[in-house]
Parts: structure tokens; sequence; C-alpha cells
């Protein structure tokens, strides 16, 4: 660890006679290298580029960029700004060192003498910190804590501080009587004064000296310091009787309790940090919590176990998918999917609802599924997912991985309620948290920070991001999104047995992870093994068009190493429908299997086809059609035959209410196979008319606040920067004529500025202009003029950085620059 600089180092040179005396002196006294600096931790502050170190500084106080610095502080670096909340404004060094690290005290809440925690060695980092983000200037000798932040981190009675400290004696007293403040100064044996200030004063300062207040608290009867050490470490509030008990008085007495209100005490904030032996805190934590390994495994177990994760993902995404293509969900009018849908989504992927929410929203982010725009709304899979399946299984594994880290969409949130009690649905328009892709990022950096093959404990982890991020409101969502990504890495096979795999590490280092990952997936197989259960058992990952085929021939019946098909009576006039014949079925199996067609395979395969259309469905409403009255018969007897409304056209049709779709459903729920035939009478081939949507893009992340600006637009911002600080702060020689008001633009005669340009052209010496462009907004400009003609003058704008020519007659007023500034 690289040495850390002295206490007074974090100040840099400045000295008590030159100290800065606003922040906008502080910022002009920094190089150009701070400034880039704060402008990259605080990206906010770009938007639009300040003019000048004035506009700069009044937007670095503003409360919504202050509130956003704070979220992203460390946990010790806003416990120091806690402390210079409470601490003296302006507080020296030393003061503060003493807030966060301890002195020698007799409190209870001292410290042991000599303890240390590390605060005192992390001091330095905290406050530079601080100093980089702008939220404190100052040298060592005056550390100031911009105004919002104090105001938003001083304790109040409606806003308790993380201190748990209360207010100063100065504040608790304010709306009280100059006669009772007399007698509570009385009281604790100090001498009365001639007014009220001076009272304070004089009560202040005893609360503050050690010694005399050690020897005031010897007096205390031993039920006072019982009521102090409830209060001691917040909060410093609590309610008392109007005839409160001896304990009570005696401290009330020697305002050591000041009354709040009516029925309520706080306890000074001067009496409780000499209680607590001058800590803020009652625990620091300088030092961010350690991630050690919890698990070590071997790295070739990790990456073929997240390889095989990988596998069983890319089969899921796909399975469900395809699961859409016919008849996707329909999109709810608020957006998003109904939970009905999302249960029926998870029973088909045999997962849990969370686990399905995921995959949709991974397929989602991913562009592979999308809403199709039609009057009846419905989810369906995208061009881009044909692109898809086609790719080898290490780039398709890619580009869900590619998809997943940058997703701000958070499947976790499906199933809770939004701040109006509504619930939050997959695919619907709430799920953006732009914190999610940082938080993903950062749990996969500590993971890759371990050993190789190493694996976090969670809730180790979940310390470390809590003391980067130790806002309650902000750390709180933060820990739901880590165990979320802890949970989604593993199922996707990013990670293997909670250890970040090879190919994860490359993903997270922007490096394409498929040439990792491609070694690791088994070869497809063109094979099966039939078996005489009417089961087929794949050994490994099919080749596409064999997988396509027998998903439409068989059911998936389990997933793993090995997938299970099983061959069932609707599998097989699912494949009847969709085109094929009984010698195709027969063929295909006996062509792709490595055992023999087991004989009560084929004897299904026959049977099936033997009843296959001899039924015909088609359209009157609906009618069935065969050549078989006896059937007809059946049917019509058939009680299960009532909710279609049948009844006889001829010896062999019979006339149906029901629509065709519910008539073919009714008539394979009843144990026959129709078949579809068309107005021409020919049978329909079911084929997989796949819906596609029209071409959509995938959803674009939600960012957290401005991008974080490259160097390039770093470099430019501060240069401008300079350049309008430049213009507003240059000493002008005023002309005899021109009319001056304090605080605008200067006039002059157009004359007076064409010669006063003209002449500075000539000597090649600057001018402060002032300038009113096309739009009516006015500026202040320096410029070095190198040219004057045609109404116009062209030179180079300090302020701009840039050559640019400025029509004449739109120039208010020109001044010659003092000497010093030339």
């Amino acid at each position: 660890m690289p040495e850390l600089p002295e206490p007074s180092s974090a100040a840099g040179s400045a000295t008590a006679s030159s100290a800065p005396r606003s922040l906008a002196e502080a910022l002009r006294a920094r190089d150009d290298a701070s400034l880039a600096t704060l402008l990259h931790a605080r990206p906010d502050l770009l938007g639009p580029v300040p003019g000048d170190m004035t506009q700069l500084a009044t937007r670095a106080g503003t409360r919504a960029s202050v509130v956003r610095a704070l979220d992203r502080l460390d946990r010790f670096a806003l416990q120091t700004a806690e402390a210079l909340a409470v601490a003296p404004d302006p507080c020296p060094y030393p003061v503060l060192e003493s807030l966060l690290a301890g002195e020698h005290g007799s409190g209870p809440g001292a410290r042991e003498f000599g303890e240390d925690n590390g605060a005192r060695a992390e001091l330095p980092r905290a406050v530079a910190t601080l100093r980089d983000q702008a939220l404190v200037w100052g040298d060592d000798e005056r550390l100031r804590l911009v105004r919002t932040a104090r105001e938003l981190l001083a304790p109040s009675a409606g806003r308790p501080s993380p201190t748990g400290l209360g207010p100063t004696v100065a504040e608790a007293t304010a709306g009280m009587s100059p006669t009772r403040i007399q007698e509570i100064v009385a009281a604790a044996g100090l001498p009365a004064t001639h007014d009220p200030v001076s009272a304070v004063t004089a009560l202040t300062s005893l609360f503050t000296d050690p010694e005399r207040m050690s020897a005031l608290l010897d007096k205390a009867p031993a039920e006072a310091h019982q009521v102090l050490g409830r209060l001691v470490w917040g909060p410093p509030y609590g309610e008392v009787t109007p005839n409160p008990t001896p304990p009570v008085r005696w401290l009330r007495d020697r305002g050591l309790l000041l009354p709040a209100s009516a029925r309520t005490v706080v306890l000074p904030r001067e009496v409780a940090l000499h209680l607590r032996g001058g800590l803020a805190h009652r625990e620091t934590e300088p030092l961010a919590p350690a991630v050690p390994a919890h698990r070590e495994h071997r790295p070739q177990l990790v990456d073929a176990n997240a390889a095989g994760q990988a596998l069983a993902a890319l089969a899921t995404v796909e399975e469900l998918v395809k699961s859409w293509e016919h008849a996707g969900p329909p999109v709810l009018r608020a957006g998003g999917l109904s939970v009905r849908d999302l249960k029926r989504t998870a029973a088909t992927l045999d997962a849990t609802e969370p686990a399905a929410a995921f995959w949709i929203e991974l397929a989602y982010a991913a562009g592979l599924l999308a809403s199709d725009g039609e009057a009846d709304e419905r989810y369906a899979p995208t061009p881009a997912f044909d692109d898809w399946v086609e790719l080898p299984p290490a780039e398709r594994w890619s580009a869900l991985a590619e998809a997943w880290l940058p997703a701000t969409r958070t499947a976790g949130l499906v199933g809770d309620q939004d701040a109006k009690g509504r619930t939050l649905s997959a695919l619907g328009p709430e799920l953006d948290r732009s914190a999610a892709p940082e938080v993903r990022r950062r749990v996969l950096e500590l993971l890759a920070a371990l050993p190789e093959g190493g694996s976090a404990d969670t809730d180790t982890l979940l310390a470390r991001l809590g003391w980067e991020r130790p806002v309650r409101g902000t750390s709180v969502l933060r820990a739901h999104l880590a165990r979320w990504t802890l949970t989604e890495a593993e199922v996707l096979g990013v990670t293997g047995r909670g250890a970040l795999a090879a190919h994860g590490r490359a993903l997270l280092e922007h490096r394409d992870p498929a040439p990792l990952l491609a070694p690791l997936f088994p070869e497809p197989v063109d094979h099966v093994l039939l078996q005489a259960d009417l089961t087929a058992v794949a050994p490994g990952p099919l080749r596409r068009a064999l997988g396509d085929v027998l998903a439409v021939l068989a059911d998936v019946e389990s997933k793993g190493g090995a997938t299970v098909y099983r061959f069932t009576p609707g599998s097989v006039r699912r494949a009847l429908d969709s085109g094929r014949t009984a010698s195709d079925l027969h063929a295909f199996l006996a062509e792709h299997s490595i055992t023999p067609v087991p004989q009560p395979l084929a004897y299904l395969i026959d049977d099936v086809a033997r009843r296959h259309g001899h039924l015909r469905v088609g359209v009157a409403s609906s009618y069935v059609r065969c050549d078989d009255d006896g059937m007809l018969n059946e049917i019509l007897a058939d009680r299960r035959s009532a909710g279609l409304g049948l009844r006889r056209l001829a010896p062999t049709v019979l006339a149906a209410q029901a629509e065709p779709g519910a008539l073919l459903d009714g008539l394979r729920a009843m144990g026959y196979a129709p078949a579809a035939e068309s107005l021409t009478g020919d049978v329909v081939v079911a084929r997989a008319d796949a819906h596609r949507t029209p071409a959509r893009s995938a959803p674009v992340p939600v960012p957290d606040g401005p991008p974080v600006p490259d160097a390039t637009l770093l470099g430019a911002a501060v240069r401008a920067i300079r350049a309008g600080d430049l213009a507003a702060t240059a000493v002008r020689k005023a002309p005899a004529a021109a009319s001056v008001v304090p605080g605008e633009l200067p006039r002059t005669s157009a004359a007076e500025t064409l010669a006063t340009v003209q002449a500075a052209a000539l000597t090649g010496s600057a001018v402060w202009i002032g300038y009113v462009n096309a739009d009516g907004a006015a500026s202040q400009r320096v410029i070095a003029p190198v040219r004057v003609e045609g109404g116009f003058v062209t030179g180079y704008d300090h302020t701009a950085d840039e050559v640019r020519t400025y029509a004449l007659h739109r120039i208010t007023g020109v001044a010659e620059l003092a000497e010093e500034h030339l």
C-alpha cells in the first residue's frame, strides 16, 4: 500500500494568508488534473459545461448534485463528512481527527488511550476524496464542508444525524428566556453574565473543558449517569414528565439536558462529545471489509461447471422463445406480462416463476423477444432470433452474457409492488434500475480479485458493497442487486460453484468469451438412443436439424447432461400435422437412432397415422366430414361432444357451432385424430409458420445520471472553464468615455470599439469584449484580434480556446486588460 501523505499535505501548500475564501477560489487554485478528477467523479457538473469557476462552484453546491455525490461516497468518507457537519465551521484538521479517531477521555464512550482502528491513517485519504469531489474546501487549518452538505448531514429535530448527536448548546437554547439561561449558568457553578449570548458561551466553554466537565459530572447522582448513558450514542432526545425524577431534574437544572419541547429534553452535542471521548461515531469503519476466498475449487472444475450451466441457459432461452412463436402471450394494457402467462411460461420451462422472469428479461435484453405492435398486441420472437439460433453455441452465449451485464432491467423485482401498490410484471415498464450494471460489474470484480477457483461468502461480499455505498436507500437496493447478480451469474454460466469462470473473467475485461467457452462445449451429436418405453435419450446437444424435428415428434421429459424425449400419440399427431407421413417418421428414426426402432414406437406411429385425417374439419361455421358414418354416429352419441353444438347435415357430414380450432381441440380431447381441411377440401398442413415481430432493437439501458466523460471531453471542458474564468475575472481598463455600471457589461461607441480592436490587432494584445449573439445571449470574452475587416473582427478567443469571428455591431463594449493580465 503506498505511503499516505501527512495530514498537512492533504490541503496542498496553501498557507493561512493565501487560504481560499470561497469554493470558487478553491476550485480556481486547482490544477487541470485536479479539475478533471472532479468532473470525472461528478459528471452532472458538465451539463452544460460551466462558463467559469463561479458557475462550477454554484452547480457543485446544488442540493441534487450534492446528494448524488454523497450517495457515492464510501463509508469512511461519508463518516468524515458527517463528522465535519457536527464540527465547528471551519474545522482544523486535528479537531476532525479527534472526532473520528478519538482522544483520551473519561466518559463512558472514550476509547482506550492508544487504541487505533486505522482511522488516523485513513483520514487523509477520506479528506482528499471529499476535496476531490468539491464537498470540502480550505486548507488543513480551515476545513469547510459545503453548505448544502452540512444542511443535509447536520442533526435536527426532524432529521437525526447518523452520528447520534443532538444540537449544540447555542442551538438548543435559541428560544429559551434569558432568566432561564442565567438559572442554568448559576446551577452549573458559573458566575452570572450580563446577556444571554455570553451566558451560552460560558456554558459551552464549561462543557468543552474536559477537567471542569469531569468535576461537574463527579457530583452527579449515579442515576443521572445512567440517564446520560442511554442518550450518549443517540438518539439524543428523551421524554420527561411534568414532574421529572430527581436525576433528570439535576441534569436539566445544570444544562446537561436542555428542553426541546414541553415534554422532550435533548442531550447537547458538547456534553455527548465529552461523554464519548470526543468521538463523532460509536464505530468508525476506515478500512473496507476484506473479501477472502470462502471456498476454493480447481479452476478446470469451475470452468466445466459454468460451461454446463451456459449450455443449459442456451437451451432454456431457445425453448422459451420458440414457445412464443405461434401464440405468444398478450401484452397487458399497462405493459408487461400477466401473472397467469408468467406461471404458464414457468411451467413450460419447468422452472420457478422468478427463474422464468429472469429468462424472459434476458431474452428481451438480448433483442430476441419483443411486442409485435399489432392491434391485438402480443409478445413474439424478433427476426434477430433467427440469426441468433444459427450462431455457434459459444457465440450465442456471448450475445446473452453481453446483454445481461450492462442491462438496467432487473428481473428480481418481478412480483414486488411499486410505490402505488401495483405489482411489477415481467417485461413491464417499471423494472429499470440504473444501479444494476454497476453492481453486477462490481460483484464480478470482487470475485475476479480472488484466487482462480475461489468463491466468496455472500454475507462478506454484501458487507463490502455496503461499505462502498453506505447511504441507506442506496445500500439496500445494492444488496438486493448483488444477491440477484450471484444467482443470475450462476444459472447463466458466468460463474461455476460460485467462482468466476475463465470466460466470465473475459466478459468482465471486455474480451470475447467465446474462444474460451467453445472448447468446453461438447460437440453436437447426430443420433439418439431409442428405448422400448417410448422414450429417446439424446446423449448430448443435438444437431439443429435433428433437434428441430425431434422437438415436434416428441415431448421433452427431462433435461440435463442427456435430454430424455417421450413419444406420445399427441406428439406423433403433431408431427403428422406438420406434413410428414408415417413412412417419413419411420425413416427418420431409423436414420438417427443407433439402436433399432422399438416395436412399441413403430406401432404407435402406425396407429396414430391410420386414424390421422380420417375426420376432416372445415369452415361452415365449422363442420366434420368422414366417410365412416358409424364414427360420426359415435361422436354424436358421446356426451363430451355436447359443447361443440354438432348436428348432422348429411350421412357423412356434421355441422358444428364451434370454431374450427375449438372443434379440432374438442375432437382430439375425445381421443380422435382429426385433420383440418381448406376451402378446397385439401388437408391443411400445420407447419411451424412462426410469428415474428417487425425488426426490433434491444432495449437501451437507462443510465445512472450523466455518462462518465472521457479524457477528450474532460480536457476540453477544463480548457473552456479556465478560459471562461479568465474572461470573467480579467481586470479591465475602463475607457475614459465608457459607461460602466457595476456588475453589467460596459458600453462603448462603435467608433471606440473599432479603434480599440484595431489597435489590439496591430500590437498583438488581448482585449476584453462584451458580446450579444444572434439569440440575444450576452457573454464576456477575452480575445486577441488578428484581423479587422468588413465589419467583423477575427481573433483567438481565450474563452472558447479557438479562433472565431465576431460581428462588430454585436460587440457591446471593449476594454483593454490591465497590465498585469496582458
